[in-house]
Protein backbone atom coordinates (compact mmCIF):
# COMPACT_ATOMS: atom_id res chain seq x y z
CA UNK A 1 0.00 0.00 0.00
CA UNK A 2 0.97 3.74 -0.87
CA UNK A 3 1.81 5.94 1.94
CA UNK A 4 -0.26 8.68 2.16
CA UNK A 5 0.82 12.00 1.46
CA UNK A 6 1.71 14.81 3.56
CA UNK A 7 -1.37 17.43 4.28
CA UNK A 8 0.99 19.91 1.76
CA UNK A 9 1.94 17.72 -1.24
CA UNK A 10 -2.11 17.03 -1.20
CA UNK A 11 -3.28 19.82 -0.80
CA UNK A 12 -0.67 20.88 -3.83
CA UNK A 13 -1.79 17.74 -6.04
CA UNK A 14 -5.25 19.04 -4.82
CA UNK A 15 -4.71 22.62 -6.49
CA UNK A 16 -3.10 21.62 -9.37
CA UNK A 17 -6.27 18.91 -10.27
CA UNK A 18 -8.21 22.28 -9.75
CA UNK A 19 -5.71 24.05 -12.35
CA UNK A 20 -6.38 21.08 -14.65
CA UNK A 21 -9.65 20.71 -14.66
CA UNK A 22 -10.29 24.84 -15.15
CA UNK A 23 -8.03 24.52 -17.65
CA UNK A 24 -9.58 22.09 -20.00
CA UNK A 25 -13.03 23.40 -18.94
CA UNK A 26 -12.21 26.78 -20.51
CA UNK A 27 -9.95 25.40 -23.26
CA UNK A 28 -13.40 23.37 -24.44
CA UNK A 29 -15.04 26.41 -24.21
CA UNK A 30 -12.94 28.36 -26.49
CA UNK A 31 -12.58 25.73 -29.08
CA UNK A 32 -16.38 25.65 -29.39
CA UNK A 33 -16.33 29.56 -30.12
CA UNK A 34 -14.04 28.44 -32.79
CA UNK A 35 -16.58 25.71 -33.80
CA UNK A 36 -13.55 22.76 -33.18
CA UNK A 37 -13.72 20.22 -30.86
CA UNK A 38 -11.21 20.52 -28.40
CA UNK A 39 -9.41 17.80 -29.47
CA UNK A 40 -9.10 19.78 -33.03
CA UNK A 41 -8.46 22.64 -31.33
CA UNK A 42 -5.29 20.93 -29.44
CA UNK A 43 -3.89 19.33 -33.00
CA UNK A 44 -4.36 22.65 -34.28
CA UNK A 45 -2.64 24.32 -31.44
CA UNK A 46 0.27 21.84 -31.94
CA UNK A 47 0.20 22.21 -35.87
CA UNK A 48 0.50 26.33 -35.06
CA UNK A 49 3.98 25.59 -33.72
CA UNK A 50 5.29 23.50 -36.82
CA UNK A 51 4.29 20.96 -38.88
CA UNK A 52 4.56 17.19 -38.27
CA UNK A 53 3.33 13.86 -38.93
CA UNK A 54 0.35 12.12 -37.38
CA UNK A 55 2.40 9.29 -35.47
CA UNK A 56 4.02 12.50 -33.60
CA UNK A 57 1.13 14.45 -33.33
CA UNK A 58 -0.67 11.00 -31.65
CA UNK A 59 2.96 10.81 -29.71
CA UNK A 60 2.40 14.31 -28.14
CA UNK A 61 -1.56 13.99 -27.46
CA UNK A 62 -1.01 10.27 -26.62
CA UNK A 63 -3.30 9.07 -28.53
CA UNK A 64 -4.04 6.40 -31.28
CA UNK A 65 -2.95 7.81 -34.64
CA UNK A 66 -6.20 6.65 -36.12
CA UNK A 67 -7.57 8.90 -34.61
CA UNK A 68 -5.27 11.70 -35.31
CA UNK A 69 -5.79 10.84 -39.45
CA UNK A 70 -9.58 11.52 -38.56
CA UNK A 71 -9.06 15.13 -36.80
CA UNK A 72 -7.26 15.95 -39.34
CA UNK A 73 -8.94 14.72 -42.05
CA UNK A 74 -12.51 17.09 -40.32
CA UNK A 75 -9.77 19.92 -40.28
CA UNK A 76 -8.33 19.44 -43.64
CA UNK A 77 -12.32 19.84 -44.92
CA UNK A 78 -12.81 22.89 -43.33
CA UNK A 79 -9.32 24.38 -44.98
CA UNK A 80 -7.42 24.56 -41.33
CA UNK A 81 -4.76 21.74 -41.90
CA UNK A 82 -3.20 20.54 -44.93
CA UNK A 83 -1.14 17.44 -45.39
CA UNK A 84 2.64 18.43 -47.43
CA UNK A 85 5.16 15.86 -47.84
CA UNK A 86 8.24 15.97 -45.58
CA UNK A 87 11.55 17.75 -47.30
CA UNK A 88 13.53 15.42 -45.25
CA UNK A 89 11.06 12.60 -46.52
CA UNK A 90 8.92 12.63 -48.96
CA UNK A 91 7.23 9.04 -48.10
CA UNK A 92 6.26 10.88 -45.01
CA UNK A 93 3.05 13.45 -44.72
CA UNK A 94 3.21 16.41 -43.09
CA UNK A 95 -0.24 18.02 -41.37
CA UNK A 96 0.61 21.91 -41.07
CA UNK A 97 -1.91 24.51 -40.56
CA UNK A 98 -3.26 26.55 -43.31
CA UNK A 99 -2.77 30.48 -42.88
CA UNK A 100 -6.42 30.24 -41.74
CA UNK A 101 -5.66 27.76 -39.51
CA UNK A 102 -2.90 29.68 -38.37
CA UNK A 103 -5.19 32.77 -37.25
CA UNK A 104 -7.53 30.21 -36.00
CA UNK A 105 -4.93 28.62 -33.70
CA UNK A 106 -3.77 31.84 -32.39
CA UNK A 107 -7.17 33.95 -32.23
CA UNK A 108 -7.63 30.25 -29.90
CA UNK A 109 -4.90 30.69 -27.58
CA UNK A 110 -5.39 34.54 -27.25
CA UNK A 111 -8.85 33.89 -26.09
CA UNK A 112 -7.79 31.91 -22.94
CA UNK A 113 -8.36 33.87 -20.62
CA UNK A 114 -8.21 31.55 -17.65
CA UNK A 115 -4.79 30.90 -18.33
CA UNK A 116 -3.50 34.52 -18.55
CA UNK A 117 -5.94 36.10 -16.27
CA UNK A 118 -4.09 34.53 -12.85
CA UNK A 119 -0.91 34.32 -14.28
CA UNK A 120 -1.13 38.05 -14.59
CA UNK A 121 -1.52 39.02 -11.64
CA UNK A 122 1.65 37.44 -10.38
CA UNK A 123 4.89 39.14 -10.87
CA UNK A 124 7.54 38.79 -13.49
CA UNK A 125 9.70 36.64 -10.97
CA UNK A 126 6.74 34.78 -9.42
CA UNK A 127 5.83 33.66 -12.98
CA UNK A 128 9.59 32.84 -13.84
CA UNK A 129 9.70 30.65 -10.44
CA UNK A 130 6.70 28.87 -11.59
CA UNK A 131 7.93 28.29 -14.69
CA UNK A 132 10.93 26.80 -13.49
CA UNK A 133 9.02 24.64 -10.77
CA UNK A 134 6.94 23.02 -13.30
CA UNK A 135 10.00 22.19 -15.77
CA UNK A 136 11.59 20.67 -13.02
CA UNK A 137 8.65 18.61 -11.77
CA UNK A 138 7.91 17.11 -15.66
CA UNK A 139 11.86 16.87 -16.02
CA UNK A 140 12.37 19.68 -18.30
CA UNK A 141 15.98 20.97 -18.74
CA UNK A 142 15.64 24.55 -17.69
CA UNK A 143 16.38 27.27 -20.27
CA UNK A 144 19.51 28.69 -20.73
CA UNK A 145 19.08 32.87 -19.59
CA UNK A 146 20.03 35.02 -22.51
CA UNK A 147 23.15 36.24 -22.56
Amino acid sequence: MAPTPDPLTFEVVQLIGTVVARYHEQYEQAAAQHALTGAQARVLGLLAHEPMPMRRIAQQLKCEPSNITGIVDRLECRGLVERRPDPADRRVKLAAPTDVGQETAERLRGSLDFAQEPLGGLSHQERLVLRDLLQRMLGIAPEAPPE
